[in-house]
């Protein structure tokens, strides 16, 4: 298949010849939900951590007396009755990963980048690179191509004037075609993608 090839100002420059293999497969919703679960998942830190009642400081003497108090008995002021005292089923740290395998990432990124080709939401440049790390260089150069919503830019290789130019950005991400993650190509409305990275994610997926 052909995807529509954009000049420095967004318009048509010809096309790209792609693999169906990699950008003309269905659209399978349950796989790519499943697996953009699963990668949120396992960013997830997994620190929470309370103190059971053996860990909890204190508490090695008992309260009062077993009988004749008048008050109920109680062996230690750590139990989880008490203030202060430890937590009864208490959170500790732990993975949250969900396993996937690399067919179903595959898959599921096929089904995604093919997806973005059928809506019409990939814009192809043959390069994009700035002579400058300024920020006001790259927004104009966004807004010559007429990309100006929430947008994802994937080049080949970041370069140090394009990391710089778009760290202050909201709403604009920059990834390698090599680390690029289905959650970043799911929540983009639109996806600027160079000539070499396309090669490279078309050879990844095919």
């Amino acid at each position: 298949m052909e995807l529509k090839l954009n000049d420095d100002r967004g318009k048509a420059a010809g096309s790209v010849e792609v693999s169906d293999e990699a950008f003309g497969v269905p659209f399978r919703e349950a796989l790519i939900h499943q697996v953009v679960t699963a990668y949120l998942a396992g960013g997830r830190a997994g620190t929470k951590a309370q103190k059971t009642r053996s860990e909890v400081s204190g508490g090695g003497k008992k309260p009062w007396r077993q009988k004749g108090t008048g008050r109920a008995r109680s062996g230690t002021i750590r139990s989880p009755l008490w203030r202060s005292g430890g937590r009864a089923f208490a959170a500790k740290p732990r993975d949250h990963g969900q396993k996937v395998n690399r067919k179903m990432f595959r898959g599921a990124m096929r089904s995604i980048v093919s997806e973005l080709a059928r809506q019409e939401r990939l814009a192809v440049v043959e390069s994009f690179t700035l002579e400058t790390p300024k920020t006001k260089d790259l927004m104009a150069r966004l807004q010559t191509i007429g990309l100006d919503r929430r947008l994802l830019i994937v080049v080949d290789e970041v370069t140090e004037n394009l990391a710089l130019a778009a760290g202050n950005l909201s709403g604009i991400e920059l990834a390698e075609a090599a680390t690029v993650d289905p959650v970043g190509l799911v929540s983009a409305e639109q996806v600027l993608i160079t000539v070499p990275a396309i090669r490279r994610i078309e050879e990844w997926l095919s």
